[in-house]
């Protein structure tokens, strides 16, 4: 058996060209001029060179517009001095990013030996049925994508599940249930991150997630 290395220090992300997601199609830079000064300001005095502010740079885009197209990490690059190859294996790498639209609101279901001695399974199949959704899905409307996960760090409190950024412990049925009546009421052009961190925080015991830029 022979290994092949692949070629990331000469590979260039695809451009968006054809692209028929109604979501990717966008007018302008990826990375405005507003997001670049924040990152100048923030992020990179944070770090000994350019390329360590990567991930948060990353991570702000990944919520500004639910994914990371080509073209955005063709700019992440210009603006770090780095490959765009560089961008992409990151990008390819981490489960957080996605190169597609996600939904306003992403349901993360721990897969953890713990959560499924504890049910998870059937926290995900109700999720299956009233979404009509399969793991790794986002629905038409661009309001929930389903995304079993590996352990979350929360063993003692399973089953616990992502809602965007926020961990929900101790998930019963009855609080999935209301966690997913209340997103699905909320008008498509007005659910954002906070409306959904909102709804979850109102459900019981949760751990917060953070700007990533903070």
């Amino acid at each position: 058996m022979s290994w092949k290395a692949k070629p990331s220090s000469t590979t260039e992300p695809a451009s968006l060209d054809g692209l028929a997601h109604e979501d990717l199609k966008h007018q302008g830079p990826w990375c405005t001029d507003a997001m670049k000064q924040t990152w100048t300001k923030l992020v990179l005095p944070k770090y000994a060179t350019k390329h360590g502010g990567l991930m948060p740079i990353l991570h702000d885009l990944q919520h500004h517009y639910r994914c990371i197209p080509y073209q955005a990490m063709v700019e992440v690059a210009a603006f770090l001095e780095i490959p765009p190859a560089e961008v992409l294996d990151t990008v390819s790498f981490y489960e957080e990013f996605h190169t597609e639209p996600v939904g306003r609101c992403v349901i993360g279901i721990c897969q953890s030996i713990a959560c499924e001695v504890c049910g998870h399974a059937a926290l995900e199949d109700r999720i299956r049925t009233k979404l009509d959704l399969e793991p790794h899905e986002t629905d038409d409307e661009g309001r929930f994508t389903l995304l079993p996960l590996e352990c979350l760090g929360s063993c003692d409190t399973a089953p616990v599940a992502l809602f965007n950024d926020e961990l929900l412990e101790n998930l019963t049925m009855d609080q999935l249930e209301t966690v997913l009546d209340q997103v699905k009421d909320i008008p498509i052009e007005q659910l954002d991150r906070e409306r959904v961190r909102d709804i979850v925080r109102a459900q019981g015991t949760t751990q917060h997630g953070r700007s990533p830029i903070s």
